[in-house]
C-alpha cells in the first residue's frame, strides 16, 4: 500500500533570480579587474541585448502557437 504523502515542490523562483544577480555582478567585477571598465560594460549590454532578444523570441513563438491552435 502506498500511503506516502508528498507535498508541493517549494518556488524557487526568487532565489534563483537572486543568484542571477549575485553571479552576474561578480562576474562583471572579475572582468572589470581584469580587463577593464569597457569590457565589462561591452558584456554587459551584450547581456541586456541578449535578454531582451529572448523575450521577443519568446513572444513570437507564443503568438506562432497560438496561430497553430496550440497554446503553449
Amino acid at each position: 500500500m502506498n500511503d506516502d504523502q508528498r507535498g508541493r515542490a517549494p518556488n524557487y523562483t526568487n532565489a534563483c533570480i537572486v543568484m542571477f544577480g549575485v553571479n552576474i555582478t561578480w562576474i562583471l567585477v572579475m572582468i572589470w579587474a581584469i580587463w577593464g571598465l569597457i569590457a565589462a560594460g561591452l558584456l554587459a549590454l551584450g547581456l541586456n541585448h541578449l535578454m531582451s532578444r529572448l523575450h521577443v523570441w519568446a513572444a513570437e513563438r507564443h503568438a506562432a502557437s497560438i496561430r497553430r491552435g496550440k497554446q503553449i
